[in-house]
């Protein structure tokens, strides 16, 4: 950058004559007026008469807007959910009824003739299973994104090496070598790429998945590379809570059958009866 010179100018100076295009100053303000309000900022998004003021107002839309795929997105793209939203929901119904149920008709009775760690526990394993359902449900499963216009043009340019005018399709598989090893990779005529080894394509949710599992209608996602970590503990600690809230209904029913009539007992505890919808709507890890 260049110096800049600065020289004192003094009181009685005159001012430097304002060249022919400048903008004269207004009146001077009053000695005890503040600064005038600032001029307004431009509001975005709004149309103005202008010509640039179209570009200006103008938002980029996110990728999320515009995704190709099935996927539904919510708080701005922050979380992501496939189809079978109302298996997703009747999966939150059953969990959340049968645990309702356990902790107003059992929890009190096992708190007071057992211990207080008995809610604790199933508070505790609760909280973890809805912990990682949601994770589970509105995790990237490992979506691929698909290849653009201009990169499906020039992957099937690059195939095609004979110059034929007439559109020939790309191979169905690539050998290529990876650490030493001839790996085939499978090509994705919706995506329009070369699908990385353990990638298969969602019909459900029309995306490429790295490391795709399955697709799970009761978790309303895919399980791919990342999310198995919550799909997993989601199932094993709805295992637990399962086998834990039968064991303390039985022990429930039991000590209260004592002296009493069994079949009375059982109408009394209304608890036991999502357990069996539980256990039977309970996702495979298949």
């Amino acid at each position: 950058m260049k110096d800049c010179e600065y020289q004192q100018i003094s009181p009685g100076a005159a001012p430097p004559p304002a060249s022919p295009g400048a903008r004269r100053p207004g009146p001077a303000a009053p000695p005890g007026a503040g600064p005038g309000p600032p001029p307004p900022a431009p509001r975005w998004g709004s149309s103005g008469s202008g010509s640039g003021s179209g570009s200006i107002g103008h938002r980029p839309r996110r990728k999320w807007e515009v995704f190709p795929g099935r996927n539904r997105f919510y708080c701005g793209g922050r979380l992501m959910l496939a189809g079978h939203g109302s298996v997703f929901a009747l999966t939150l119904l059953l969990i959340l009824s049968t645990t309702v149920l356990f902790f107003v008709f059992d929890c009190p009775f096992l708190a007071r003739q057992l211990t207080l760690a008995i809610p604790i526990i199933a508070a505790l394993l609760f909280f973890f299973v809805m912990s990682c359902l949601l994770q589970t449900s509105f995790t990237d499963p490992g979506i691929l994104p698909r290849a653009t216009v201009c990169e499906a043009a020039a992957l099937e340019k690059q195939i095609d090496n004979t110059g034929s005018s007439t559109y020939r399709p790309p191979p169905r598989t690539q050998e290529v070598m990876i650490n030493g090893q001839m790996v085939k990779l499978k090509y994705c005529f919706t995506c329009k790429m070369f699908r990385p080894p353990r990638t298969s394509h969602c019909s459900v949710c029309d995306n490429c998945v790295e490391r795709f599992d399955h697709h799970c209608p009761w978790v309303g996602n895919c399980v791919g590379r990342r999310n198995y970590r919550f799909f997993y503990a989601f199932i094993l600690s709805l295992s637990f809570l399962t086998a834990f809230i039968f064991a303390c209904v039985v022990t429930h029913l039991t000590l209260r059958s004592q002296g009493s009539n069994f079949l009375s007992t059982l109408k009394e505890t209304p608890a036991r009866y999502p357990l069996p919808l539980s256990a039977s709507g309970q996702p495979d890890g298949n």
